[in-house]
């Protein structure tokens, strides 16, 4: 059985890399003490035990836990923001490119999407790839997630009984520019300067919406919300976890999308409507699922050579 070590086990990434293995007979969790998590020479065991270590921890500690690594043929999922866009590091989004799903297949160091980015990527790496968007189009991108990908601290003061009125609606926050996932975004989509990023965390517990409107006079040629939508539509025809939905003029049949609609699910829906002048692209899924833990072991799935969609809720 291949030997699995979760690094941060008990994070809310960790945990639910940790539910999604409750059922499989073809893997062996080295489980770590509690008491002994911390512990640099203990951790370094474990890793170099390992055939595959999940890393669900800050940018600094993931760096160190790598730096940990003797054994060469120890394989590295880093969830963290620490590797992304490093060149000897695959990024985990394996619906992006046939190259990046073989370079996933073979990696030794495979850094797992934000989950506003991969929001983000869905919509933007094929635009730019297929040429209808130029890599300085002036992309713009609003969000909204539930508050479980703030982490531990903000997820216990969400649920506090005694929590102020603020935490009622929903909280725009990284006005200053500098969002931690800014850097992949650019990077990883090619694009000449960073997007104009609003994200907003919500009272509710999982689940995102990422969208991207669109001006098409500034696109590569002009075009409509139905030409996008086909393109879409065929870039992802293979994929079993980024699903393009079918056109509509407002989104959805109602006109509604909820930011929670795949909530505990771990693929990816991607919505187009609008019209001639204007688009609307959103990205609709679970940010501790494909945003987070379900692409991790999506990740790991395909580099065992199993059933991409092994464990996952799909």
């Amino acid at each position: 059985m291949t030997k699995i070590f979760i690094d941060g086990s008990e994070g809310t990434t960790g945990l639910r890399i940790f539910e999604r293995f409750r059922n499989r007979n073809d893997i062996e969790l080295l489980e770590i003490p509690s008491e002994q998590r911390k512990n640099s020479e203990i951790k370094k065991q474990f890793i170099n035990e390992s055939d595959i270590t999940f890393l669900c921890l800050p940018d600094s500690a993931a760096i160190e836990a790598v730096s940990l690594v003797e054994n060469p043929n120890v394989r590295i999922i880093d969830a963290s923001t620490a590797h992304r866009t490093l060149p000897d590091w695959v990024y985990g989004f394996p619906e992006l490119s046939m190259q990046h799903r073989e370079s996933i297949a073979v990696g030794k160091r495979i850094a797992v999407p934000g989950c506003y980015a991969s929001g983000f990527m869905s919509i933007v790496y094929p635009l730019v790839k297929l040429g209808i968007a130029p890599s300085d189009y002036p992309f713009a991108c609003n969000a909204v997630s539930g508050y479980s990908g703030a982490g531990k601290k903000a997820i216990a003061l969400y649920e506090s009984a005694d929590r102020e009125k603020a935490f009622d609606a929903p909280r725009l926050y990284a006005m200053g520019q500098m969002h931690k996932h800014l850097k992949e975004m650019q990077i990883i989509s090619g694009l000449k300067t960073k997007p104009t990023f609003q994200p907003f965390v919500c009272d509710y517990y999982s689940g995102m919406i990422v969208n991207i409107p669109l001006q098409t006079e500034l696109l590569t040629k002009k075009t409509t919300a139905e030409n996008v939508h086909a393109a879409l539509a065929d870039y992802y025809k293979n994929s079993v976890m980024v699903k393009v939905m079918p056109f509509a003029e407002n989104g959805t049949e109602d006109g509604f999308l909820s930011a929670n609609k795949l909530a505990g699910f771990d693929f990816m829906e991607i919505y187009v409507a609008g019209n001639e002048e204007r688009i609307s692209i959103s990205s609709c899924f679970d940010n501790l699922g494909k945003g987070a833990s379900g692409a991790a072991v999506q990740c790991m799935n395909i580099m065992l050579g199993c059933e991409e969609t092994f464990g996952l809720s799909v």
